[in-house]
């Protein structure tokens, strides 16, 4: 499937780009972040600590274990705060 991956603040940093478009074969979000962690140190840097990333898909909070069946847009985002 084809999904367009957006990432925003300190992961778009890390990663170099705010949003690509790929080819993948994942059914889930954690299969989804396995396979961006094995393309590159920089994709493994950034998610080194899930704790820190949280994803929307199809600008829809989710978890890691959510399907990405359908799904068109994939966002990942460090914790929102307030202030």
């Amino acid at each position: 499937m084809k999904l367009t991956i957006l990432y925003f603040a300190w992961l778009r940093e890390r990663i170099g780009q705010p949003r690509e478009t790929l080819e993948t074969g994942a059914t889930t979000v954690a299969d989804l972040v396995e396979e961006l962690r094995a393309r590159e140190e920089r994709y493994a840097l950034a998610f080194s600590d899930l704790r820190a990333v949280r994803v929307a898909l199809d600008q829809e909070l989710a978890d890691f274990d959510a399907p990405l069946d359908g799904v068109r847009e994939v966002a990942f985002f460090p914790p929102m705060t307030g202030g």
